[in-house]
């Protein structure tokens, strides 16, 4: 199966004890300035980042938004989070509006010539939603969908981009707009992030993933360009994460159980090649 040929890509970095003060470099002035953390975050990708019925925000990117905040001001209340979307959220960060994405962002190279990267700390591929009684069995037939849902700005648009540059697209601000789409047959298949599309099939009956990643990435913490010392921060505050083993627990507390394997595989990786 393709999520098993994924989680072989990854093995956990497992490290004990806490992280210190003296562990991070000095925050930057601009930022302690603010007083809080003001981070971009997904609002509609469950398990990385989404509103729960409270409306409040929930996942994994998000438990990683108040673990930065409370190693820079003391508390997760002050991750000041703001929704992005995949089309958005590099101009929100360019713009100032927020200091730091989390937000599903996976490395490319047009994306490293606008904004800064962290290390990285997961990795994950696309895979192909379709509804249940669809035709479609393989990536190869993926022109039998007639038109494809996605969202603007994602790794998955540029890879069709490069690799389907004839297939006719459907290109959408949000997950639940994609899905939609494909459920009133607007788009006869549905591309997202692996891991995003394990969760949705797994809640709806009414679709099944083809199960062929593609266009496997890593995803990186963004930060504009000229900030060194922030970059220098985050990229502590992530190996404090992996150090302390953080992704386990978060894991646990938001993805189902039987794809624990998947999600632990990933968050954070191994070394892999520079894609």
């Amino acid at each position: 199966m393709a999520i098993r040929a994924l989680a072989l890509c990854g093995l956990l970095l497992i490290g004990t004890g806490a992280l210190h003060a003296q562990d991070l470099p000095s925050l930057p002035p601009a930022i302690a300035a603010k007083g809080e953390l003001i981070v971009g975050v997904r609002c509609d990708q469950p398990p990385y980042g989404f509103k729960d019925r409270d409306g409040s925000f929930a996942g994994v990117e998000v438990e990683m938004a108040k673990q930065i905040a409370t190693y820079a001001f003391g508390s997760p209340a002050k991750a000041a989070m703001v929704c992005v979307t995949a089309e958005n959220r590099i101009p929100q960060l360019a713009s100032g509006k927020v200091d730091l994405l989390i937000a599903t962002l996976g490395k490319t190279p047009e994306r490293a010539r606008l904004i800064d990267y962290s290390v990285p700390y997961n990795f994950g591929g696309g895979d192909i939603l379709v509804l249940k009684d669809s035709p479609l069995r393989r990536l190869a037939d993926i022109k039998q969908a007639g038109t494809v849902a996605m969202l603007k700005g994602s790794t998955q648009a540029a890879w069709f981009d490069a690799n389907q540059p004839g297939l006719d697209t459907l290109r959408l601000n949000s997950i639940s707009d994609a899905l939609q789409a494909l459920k009133q047959k607007r788009a006869g298949a549905m591309a997202a992030d692996l891991a995003t599309l394990v969760v949705i099939a797994q809640r709806d009956p009414a679709v099944r993933r083809l199960d062929e990643a593609f266009g496997l990435t890593v995803g990186g913490l963004g930060v504009r360009k000229g900030e060194p010392e922030w970059l220098a921060y985050i990229n502590a505050a992530l190996t404090g994460i992996a150090k302390e083993d953080r992704y386990t627990g978060w894991i646990e507390k938001w993805v189902e159980q039987d794809k624990w394997p998947l999600y632990k595989s990933q968050f954070p990786p191994a070394a892999l090649p520079d894609l």
